[in-house]
């Protein structure tokens, strides 16, 4: 593991070198976020140096720490949330102090954006109208109220604990989920209340109604940029050129942003180059790609994260099987341990290897290797265990040694039920392997991210159709190697 982590991590080092400097820069998952990353990316092209935009990252602990790792430079974000969130409980409230905190961390903080984009709660207008319900307070006369809250707004400091207390609201209905799916469920009547970012598109296109904060529990959340105080040496051009945006991106910009990507179904990328082109005669041309352009690259970046962890996985599992089947007791530690692993959650599991190998590519890649390794290694255990004694006495009184018997008779019989164990993982590993766009690795993961996100069903199924496609694909593949790997006798003795 030690050396894998070792090779992806070259991997992610490695690169086309230039004259220009890469400025990484990064961007939660909601459609605001994304969009002031292109912003900045457009910004960063135009000073001359070469911007990598790592989309729709994750929350914002995820993408703080990948700013203090080094994993990203920049990316956008707001005083309330530094202020409740990042830098909860140390008791800080105004610009200076926040500056001042941030330095220990050697990040820098820009003057504010122009715009502020704050908590609220909200609900359907005519359910507000019906039940007379018109500030936060109200809701603690309608217990049987179903809540619904952005995933992040569930566990954040300033988030529904601290506003249950402090409203001392009852419902007991109260459930996590997908921000965007917040607003979808709250059309079709599935729950009633849920968070709102007063800058989004979706509060007047689907008729809500933000409440009334009459106990004020959310701070200002003005919208800043937060990079690394390096960037200052490296890219200073890059300072000069996102400081144009102090105080330049007024609410009303912001929410018309948000309605053209939201509503209007435009590109982030071309919404923040039109932005930039009316407010600062800023030209920067947006290549759109084909869809076959578009497809061919998620393909490449999709086997990239597969054929490496598969690859990997194959390498390791098979003589941990073979351990496992030899070695009583380490076999059950062995087994146990690959067992567990397989018990983690995908996604939890992502997020423990971005503090090993970064984001991107690497820690997808170690993510779906650990995945890959049960049915390998649990296939080779069983082909082995159940190879019948006589076979194993004949090898012996044949004369053969110990590894020669598992070269030449152990693991050829066992050959079918491992291949099996090879195919299980490869398919599991093509479906998993979507995830990997939740850190940044790409993939069919990215249109299928992108498409819940702004609720496009062709942006969907511009990765779910593909990775479906590679799946039958690979699993073909595998039915063909049996025919190589797997002895002739065995093959024929197979049931129908």
């Amino acid at each position: 593991m030690l050396l894998l982590c070792f090779a992806l991590q070259q991997v992610s080092a490695s690169g086309v070198h230039s004259s220009s400097v890469e400025v990484v820069i990064g961007s939660k998952t909601f459609t605001e976020s994304v969009i002031l990353g292109e912003v900045v990316a457009h910004l960063v092209r135009s000073a001359g140096e070469s911007p990598v935009h790592k989309r729709a990252l994750g929350g914002s602990r995820l993408v703080w720490d990948a700013l203090l790792k080094g994993y990203i430079d920049i990316y956008p974000e707001y005083t309330g949330t530094i202020t409740e969130e990042i830098l909860a409980g140390k008791g800080i409230r105004d610009s200076d102090a926040i500056r001042k905190r941030l330095k220990r961390n050697d990040v820098r903080m820009s003057a504010s954006l122009g715009f502020n984009n704050n908590y609220a709660i909200g609900m359907k207008k005519v359910t507000a109208e019906k039940l007379h319900i018109s500030k936060i307070s109200d809701l603690r006369y309608h217990p049987e109220l179903v809540f619904g809250f952005s995933n992040e707004f569930m566990d954040r400091a300033d988030g529904w604990q601290g506003l249950r207390s402090m409203y001392g609201l009852p419902q007991k209905k109260v459930s996590g989920m997908d921000h965007d799916l917040a607003y979808r469920s709250l059309k079709s009547g599935s729950i009633h209340v849920t968070d709102l970012y007063t800058t989004d598109a979706e509060i007047d296109y689907y008729g809500l109604q933000a409440l009334e904060d009459d106990l004020h529990y959310f701070p200002v959340y003005t919208a800043v940029l937060l990079y690394r105080a390096n960037l200052e040496e490296r890219a200073p051009r890059v300072i000069t050129a996102i400081k144009r945006l102090e105080g330049r991106i007024s609410n009303a910009d912001m929410r018309k942003m948000n309605e053209l990507v939201k509503i209007k179904k435009k590109e982030e990328a071309t919404v923040a180059a039109d932005f930039l082109d009316d407010n600062f005669s800023l030209k920067s041309g947006v290549r759109r790609e084909t869809l076959a352009e578009r497809l061919w690259t998620r393909t490449k970046e999709h086997l990239y994260l597969v054929s490496i962890s598969l690859l990997a996985a194959i390498l390791i599992a098979i003589p941990l099987g073979i351990i496992a089947e030899k070695k009583n007791g380490l076999g059950q530690i062995i087994l146990s341990v690959v067992g567990i692993i397989q018990t983690i959650p995908s996604l939890a599991l992502l997020v423990f290897m971005i503090p090993l190998l970064g984001i991107g590519g690497p820690p997808a890649i170690a993510a779906l290797f650990l995945y890959s390794l049960l049915p390998v290694v649990r296939n080779t255990y069983t082909g082995l265990r159940d190879i019948p004694p006589p076979v194993r006495e004949s090898a012996e009184a044949l004369g053969l040694t110990p590894g020669a018997s598992l070269r030449l008779v152990e693991l050829p019989m066992a050959s079918r039920e491992i291949l099996a164990g090879v195919k299980t993982s490869a398919v599991i590993n093509v479906g998993t392997a979507t995830l990997g766009a939740l850190v940044g690795a790409g993939g069919y993961g990215q249109p299928i991210l992108t498409g819940i996100r702004l609720d496009d069903i062709s942006l969907i199924l511009q990765g779910a159709i593909p990775a479906a496609l590679l799946a039958l694909l690979v699993q073909g593949l595998f039915e063909l190697a049996e025919l190589i790997v797997v002895p002739k006798g065995l093959r024929l003795k197979a049931p129908q």
